[in-house]
């Protein structure tokens, strides 16, 4: 199969990388998911990677255990840079050139986040892994990969979980739930379906970046979807419900 995209971003949780952990990074599920990634760039398609925190360290429940939710969405973005520099060496000892890129600026140990640099890096074939989310705190991860993949020009979000897609209700509560394989931006935005908050949906939909939601744990999909294949559940502005 041909490639069918150019330049994606992929949306990783920072739970992906736990595996069967309750806490941290499990080293093989990360080198798991970044020989995948070499099997996509090594196809030619350019790979932008926003990785979450929420393994180490989630901004909303340290809010919710009496700290300020400023100081804690900060400790998150700088889980997400541990996240992102494991990522960065996994990659590199498969011979892949990647280049961490944050928005709070890391000398020692990141490129600062300027959306040029980023664009050429990919052009040259280099992953790119954006760290410290969007530098905001009160703001997501999957709002940075929203942001990052229209700042880039990305084509479509790849958002990998640990379900198959997008369903009408919780499948491991309800056998009967039934998995959209397309929906509208509106309609995941009116019944609140939990593909990526609201404001990442909202800036998908208004750049009209469409959002692929497939299982990671299943061993080739992240290849799959970048290749195209329909796997998951894809959110567009064109897609009807079904």
């Amino acid at each position: 199969m041909g490639n069918t995209y150019r330049r994606v971003l992929l949306k990783l949780s920072g739970e992906a990388l736990m595996g069967d952990l309750s806490y941290g990074i499990d080293p093989a599920v990360v080198d798991a998911i970044c020989a995948e990634i070499k099997d996509v760039v090594n196809t030619g398609v350019e790979v932008a990677v926003v990785v979450g925190g929420g393994n180490i360290f989630r901004g909303i429940k340290g809010a919710a255990a009496g700290m300020d939710r400023a100081t804690a969405d900060y400790i998150g973005m700088i889980a997400t840079v541990m996240n992102a520099m494991t990522l960065q060496d996994s990659l590199e000892r498969k011979g892949v050139q990647t280049r961490v890129l944050t928005a709070i600026e890391m000398q020692e140990v990141a490129e600062p986040y300027i959306r040029r640099r980023a664009i050429r890096h990919l052009e040259k074939g280099r992953v790119v892994i954006f760290g410290a989310g969007s530098g905001n705190p009160f703001f997501t991860t999957d709002t940075t990969a929203a942001l990052r993949a229209a700042e880039i020009s990305a084509e479509v979000v790849f958002k990998a979980t640990k379900v198959d897609g997008i369903y009408d209700a919780d499948p491991k509560v309800n056998p009967d739930a039934r998995r959209f394989q397309t929906l509208t931006y509106s309609y995941a935005l009116e019944k609140d379906l939990r593909v990526m908050d609201g404001t990442a949906i909202a800036l998908c939909k208004d750049n009209n970046i469409p959002i692929m939601v497939f299982n990671l744990a299943v061993e080739g999909n992240i290849r799959r979807a970048l290749m195209g294949e329909p796997i998951g559940t894809l959110v567009g502005g064109s897609c009807g419900i079904s």
